[in-house]
């Protein structure tokens, strides 16, 4: 599938126009719309399907503990120093992960795991193993690294003996949280890890023959400037990530309390943001690195570019994904699984998730059975957020509908965006133009049929 191979066209007054508040679609339906009233019947019925289908499984374990606040962090986290809360909270997870794989059939292989927090490497070497070893006892996990283990670490509180410990345990893939190298913007959002730690830390992972290291980095924090942030791209462009990803900062004191601590007044105006992110793209597509779209990009040798060419790019709740063809099953407080036409999140609460899993022995709090529309918008949605293009006569013939007679309120809408150059539509088939791959969450806005009912959410802007 041939894809972008011009630098990005960038248009400030269409994205002004455009530039609303909505969904990132890391699912669809989105998490707003996971209600309390999914049964045990509904989640036993689902599991019965999945196993029917015998599709290989993808593992999300979530780590909470990070021993420090990053005054920017939205995620379901725990700050403290106290190294002992680990166990009780691991004990749980393994707890959680005995019960759900007697349900689910052991023959199927687990192609992908990943470690996420909070901060995976808050937990010892030793608890490491056993939590790996647990994993390993309950399901199927490739050997050798026919299969996709990831993990999340800060660069400035991790060892090198560690990831040599994690890599060991079969752990191929890393993803770094660098946001910032500037002293000032560090300070401002309470997160350091030096240019010097990132560098020796990427030399041991290379050494140590991991296969993918990915960077994330964050555009919008106090007192970052055009020249600032350009000298902390040079800087990652010289360490040579594989994967890096370009965060937008939304700031909403009102729902993460850690951000009251920023103050206001440091952080870059709307338009100010604009230009980073302008200055930003460009700068990494001139050092060869592929916009795979939103907020990602990755070396042209990368699987991800190669899956996206190759029409097989997936969304999900890690972000873009080679392995749209897992089941994926999530354990610990506040993670979602996703199987068959089912979401599922578990307690938010770390203690009220541990107690949960004690007392009842699983923790799921809500879910949502997904209808015959909502996987019929999720796939047009997946397609256009993946592979900037929506084939109708495909989704027509996958669903047995008449997709152009089913989405004509939505094509209506779309005229506008044709007209302003962000889309073509032709032969019943909807192309993402140039202009248009910064836009892609006000495009997909279109089929969300949850946006239509009026129903309030605050969402991030789209860009």
């Amino acid at each position: 599938m041939a894809l972008f191979s011009q630098p990005l066209q960038w248009d400030s007054e269409l994205i002004k126009k455009y530039d609303l508040a909505g969904p990132r679609y890391t699912s669809y339906p989105t998490a707003p719309q996971f209600h309390d009233g999914f049964s045990d019947a509904d989640f036993q019925s689902a599991v019965t399907r999945s196993n029917q289908s015998a599709r290989p499984l993808s593992l999300y374990i979530h780590i909470p503990f990070c021993e420090a606040l990053c005054y920017y962090c939205g995620c379901n986290k725990v700050v403290t120093n106290n190294k002992s809360r680990a166990l009780p909270y691991l004990q749980a997870v393994e707890k959680e992960m005995e019960a759900t794989a007697k349900l689910f059939d052991s023959e199927r292989v687990v192609k992908q795991l990943h470690w996420g927090g909070g901060t995976p490497t808050f937990i010892s070497d030793d608890e490491m193993s056993q939590l790996m070893s647990a994993t390993r006892k309950y399901f199927n996990l490739l050997d050798g690294d026919e299969a996709e283990y990831s993990i999340e670490v800060h660069p400035g509180k991790v060892t090198s003996n560690t990831m040599a410990h994690l890599r060991k345990l079969g752990f191929n893939r890393v993803s770094m949280g660098v946001q910032d190298f500037d002293a000032d913007v560090q300070l401002a959002v309470n997160r350091f890890n030096s240019r010097e730690e990132v560098e020796r830390l990427i030399k041991d992972l290379r050494k140590q023959e991991y296969h993918s290291i990915s960077m994330d980095l964050i555009y919008g924090l106090p007192k970052q400037t055009l020249n600032s942030v350009r000298e902390t791209l040079a800087q990652v462009i010289d360490l040579s990530p594989d994967r890096l990803s370009l965060f937008n900062y939304a700031h909403m004191p009102h729902l993460f309390k850690s951000q009251e601590l920023i103050i206001a007044s440091d952080l870059p105006s709307p338009m100010q943001k604009l230009e980073l992110l302008h200055m930003a793209i460009e700068q990494l597509q001139t050092a060869g690195y592929v916009y795979i779209g939103m907020d990602h990009f990755a070396k042209p040798s990368d699987s991800l570019v190669i899956a996206q060419q190759q029409g097989k790019l997936q969304r999900n709740f890690q972000g873009y994904s080679t392995h749209g063809d897992c089941d994926l099953l999530a354990f610990g407080a506040s993670s979602i699984s996703a199987f068959g036409d089912v979401y599922i999140q578990n307690a938010k609460n770390v203690n009220d998730y541990q107690m949960r899993i004690h007392q009842q022995g699983q923790a799921r709090i809500r879910g949502l059975h997904l209808t015959r529309d909502d996987l019929i918008r999720k796939e047009a949605i997946n397609q256009l957020i993946c592979h900037f293009e929506l084939n109708l006569n495909t989704l027509s013939d996958q669903f047995g509908i008449n997709a152009p007679h089913y989405f004509s309120d939505e094509l209506s809408s779309l005229v506008p965006l044709a007209e302003d150059g962000l889309i073509k539509i032709e032969q019943n088939k909807i192309k993402v133009l140039d202009a248009g791959r910064l836009l892609i969450r006000r495009i997909c806005m279109a089929f969300d049929a949850y946006l239509k009912s009026g129903e309030q959410v605050r969402y991030s802007k789209v860009i």
